[in-house]
């Protein structure tokens, strides 16, 4: 064995214990930002090196939530930044969330889901479909932080056909019994309530604001997870749960409740693969100036300039699809095939990467020195929630043919 060399891979990777992340810009999109979008992620970031970078690791290989950040991300701003200050959100653009989300998948997807989760599938609704009371009630509870939430749609049965759903509820007067079983459902171990999508008697989708003291509900932890491993997964289980009708969603009947949910989280999905796919490039660059074989710096040879060439180029292109997302959301332009074309062009992209970022680092590129394969294996489910990736090749082609695959 040669001890040099493994003095030398020592060196490195001491060094990349410490969380050295350089922002990489190549087309200088920040000056497309406004100073606010650039405070808030400069925030973020900074936050994300000081309490994710140093435990993230420890977390993820013991397939644990850190549950205290969630209290730091309420802090940030992280559970709702564009949903209106007096509801518990942060009163800021949709750009702004994006570099939000971003930033916290540049230090793991499952920070990233725990505020997505939070902010675009629990607050949102509530924010856009419930009534006034139910805004005051919860919301701003949500946005501190003091309550944890979670998004009831996926079930054992019914992924990608969401509108298949079983789960049902029977009126019973000034309440409705619920019953049925989700799945894959973030932070529903810990969660205080559940967004729950359910069909009544008529057939038609309505959405219910479900508490965890309810008797008859239960969430039981998924464990064995390979990916997201320090994000909390877990069932939703309603044997007979008596919701009062007050917890009713009254401002939505049918899928398009759902539905305009998801988008809103592949939104931020679309933005956090960037930031996924950043980190390993910024691991893979810095490896490959610092790692030493045949006499130079690996990043001296022709192939490894080739890989980092191309992870570049596709961030980029990746980096500019967001911004462009961004502008067309902020004017409530950006339709739900756009989302699905960023979302599903973004998490590809990011896969790819965090696999060429771990052949440059060769066989460190397996070990937790490295955030590589941390962020491999959590793309893996990225891929796949909010719609998997064949689904929104879909989606586009509806969106361009006019013709439906889905019936």
């Amino acid at each position: 064995m040669d001890s040099n060399n493994n003095g030398a891979h020592s060196a490195i990777a001491k060094k990349a214990k410490e969380d050295r992340f350089q922002a990489h810009d190549y087309y200088l999109i920040d000056e497309l930002l406004d100073d606010d979008h650039l405070l808030a992620r400069d925030a973020v970031r900074t936050w994300v090196k000081q309490e994710v970078s140093p435990i993230i690791e420890e977390y993820a290989e013991r397939a644990e939530c850190p549950a205290h950040l969630f209290k730091g991300l309420a802090e940030i701003g992280a559970f709702g930044p564009s949903l209106p200050v007096e509801y518990g959100g942060g009163g800021m653009d949709e750009m702004a969330y994006g570099v939000i989300m971003q930033e916290l998948e540049r230090g793991d997807s499952g920070i990233r889901s725990m505020a997505s989760v939070q902010g675009s599938l629990v607050m949102y609704p509530i924010y856009k479909y419930g009534s006034e009371e139910q805004k005051r009630k919860y919301l701003p509870k949500l946005g501190s932080g003091e309550l944890i939430g979670c998004f009831g749609l996926t079930e054992p049965d019914h992924g990608s056909n969401p509108a298949g759903m079983a789960s049902r509820v029977k009126d019973d007067g000034d309440a409705y019994i619920l019953n049925g079983a989700k799945m894959w459902i973030t932070n529903s171990p810990v969660a205080d309530i559940a967004v729950v999508w359910a069909k009544d008697e008529e057939d038609k989708v309505i959405g219910m604001i479900v508490e965890k003291d309810m008797k008859g509900y239960s969430a039981p932890e998924i464990h064995g997870k390979w990916s997201l491993r320090a994000s909390v997964t877990g069932e939703l289980v309603f044997e007979d749960v008596r919701v009062p009708k007050a917890n009713v969603l009254p401002g939505v009947r049918g899928m398009r409740g759902p539905l305009s949910c998801l988008s809103k989280a592949r939104y931020g999905i679309a933005w956090g693969a960037v930031g996924a796919a950043l980190d390993c490039y910024d691991s893979a660059l810095r490896y490959s100036q610092e790692r030493i074989q045949f006499g130079k710096p690996i990043g001296q040879f022709q192939l490894t300039q080739k890989k980092l060439a191309e992870m570049i180029t596709e961030i980029t292109k990746a980096q500019l699809l967001v911004w462009r997302l961004g502008k067309l959301a902020n004017e409530d332009r950006a339709t739900p095939a756009q989302i699905s074309m960023a979302k599903r062009n973004n998490v590809a992209m990011a896969l790819e990467v965090a696999r060429e970022a771990r052949q440059i680092h060769g066989g460190m590129g397996i070990t937790n020195e490295y955030p590589i394969m941390r962020h491999m294996m959590n793309l893996e489910s990225v891929v796949t929630y909010e719609g998997t990736h064949d689904i929104h090749l879909l989606i586009t082609g509806m969106d361009v043919t006019g013709f439906n695959a889905f019936s």
